[in-house]
């Protein structure tokens, strides 16, 4: 199971069609490295967060997962967004400090 699917992105991307599938995808990629080197997450609870697992002995609980997971999604999906319409001239600093103000509570370990 991946977070965000290119259907999804897609969606929110409002494309219809399939012309740009390839590009989506790379972005989508692209997106979701960013927010997480952004909010500090290690592989291991990047695995949890896109997988949706909850381990039994450390890590996230489920409801800290859920909130992990939807905080994420909107991360993904807006990085995703503005890599997609700004792709000529992308202010990657500006990005980065919003995806900070975005991803505070996972980057702080408050989740």
């Amino acid at each position: 199971m991946a977070l965000i699917t290119v259907e999804e992105a897609k969606e929110y991307l409002r494309v219809d069609t399939s012309d740009e599938d390839a590009m989506i995808s790379i972005l989508l990629s692209s997106a979701e490295r960013l927010c997480v080197d952004v909010g500090r997450l290690s592989e291991e609870q990047w695995k949890q967060v896109d997988e949706g697992i909850v381990p039994e002995v450390g890590g996230y609980t489920e409801d800290q997962l859920k909130v992990v997971q939807e905080t994420m999604k909107v991360a993904v999906l807006y990085t995703a967004g503005y890599l997609f319409e700004h792709r000529e001239e992308a202010d990657h600093h500006g990005l980065t400090m919003t995806l900070r103000s975005l991803l505070f509570a996972i980057r702080e370990g408050v989740l």
